[in-house]
């Protein structure tokens, strides 16, 4: 199946996709026959300048979600929370990368000129949902008085801009608690207003935490080429990345390469490598069978004390008694 689309301010995903594949559409929830799959598509208006589309369900095909650039003006928003399971794939650029609640893909605030592309695989269970908010209602909702430069960004929906953040398990109960709600609530359109309005909190205030640094313009080569750093640096987390070797590969000037990097996930790449370097060694000695020391010589350890208190720093206890805990 291939869905394809242009967004904007008046864009109503739910008919379009209707229209697409001849499907009856009752009010504001689409009902998949069971020639398609299972599950459904529901669209929520949550105010004048704000909407919410919850997609729960699985296929019998393959899925592929075309979302083409506007060229227009840039009036709106799109926050994306995926609480995938079973992992799909994202596509800024020229190279897939997974999306599943668990990575650093989760949550992905771009402006409405980004080419993107979502694939999942056909018999897995699709779950994520999109709040798309005019520029001039967040303003209103966020009141904020101080935005560093990429809360700035978005509030001027900036051309070009693209960002990523994990999924907190605040940020997952929340997802979860507004795919999961009652439609036969009397005041169900007051819930989803609310749980919204405190997922764009816990959004904005990880953005507004981070460094403030120059915005550029993430253009689709730009999108393609970290998608490639990205992919080098967690090919092999026992090699600290190489920034020359880095720039080098993806075609980037070092400096531009660590500017971009930065602005689009928050962080430097060696702080990035080491905290997915974390992550692993915490599901290695979870689900992987091996030992402490195994694990920290895996993850190219020479010296177990180094990796036992950077560990503890990041999880915040030792490794041996985190693959004993319950």
């Amino acid at each position: 199946m291939f869905f394809e689309f242009i967004p904007d301010a008046q864009f109503d995903f739910l008919s379009s996709f209707a229209n697409k594949f001849n499907l009856p559409l009752k009010g504001d929830r689409l009902v998949l026959p069971a020639t398609l799959g299972t599950g459904s598509i529901r669209r929520v208006t949550l105010s004048a300048g704000m909407k919410l589309i919850v997609h729960r369900y699985q296929l019998h095909q393959d899925f592929i979600i075309n979302r083409v650039g506007n060229d227009g003006p840039n009036d709106l928003v799109s926050i994306i929370f995926h609480s995938n399971e079973a992992p799909g794939s994202v596509n800024t650029g020229g190279t897939p990368d997974p999306l599943s609640r668990t990575s650093a893909f989760a949550i992905q605030i771009a402006s409405t000129d980004l080419h993107s592309q979502i694939r999942f695989p056909a018999n897995t269970e699709i779950y994520f949902m999109v709040v798309g908010i005019r520029k001039d209602a967040l303003k209103e909702l966020l009141g904020i008085n101080n935005p560093n430069s990429v809360v700035q960004t978005i509030l001027n929906a900036a051309p070009g801009f693209l960002f990523y953040e994990s999924m907190t398990v605040d940020i997952h109960k929340l997802v979860k608690q507004v795919t999961d709600a009652r439609e036969d609530n009397d005041l169900g359109n007051f819930y989803h207003r609310v749980k919204v309005q405190e997922l764009l909190y816990l959004v904005f205030e990880k953005l507004q935490k981070r460094e403030a640094v120059h915005q550029n313009v993430v253009y689709k080569d730009d999108a393609e080429k970290l998608s490639l750093i990205r992919t080098a640096i967690l090919a092999d987390l026992a090699v600290p990345p190489s920034l020359p070797e880095l720039a080098k590969m993806a075609g980037l000037g070092e400096t531009k390469m660590k500017d971009l990097f930065k602005q689009v996930f928050g962080d430097t790449i060696y702080n990035y490598y080491q905290q997915a370097r974390m992550e692993e060694a915490a599901f290695l000695l979870k689900h992987g069978g091996l030992s402490v020391s195994e694990t920290g010589y895996h993850l190219g350890f020479a010296n177990l004390s180094h990796f036992g208190r950077l560990f503890e720093k990041y999880h915040g206890m030792k490794p041996k008694k985190y693959a004993t805990a319950g």
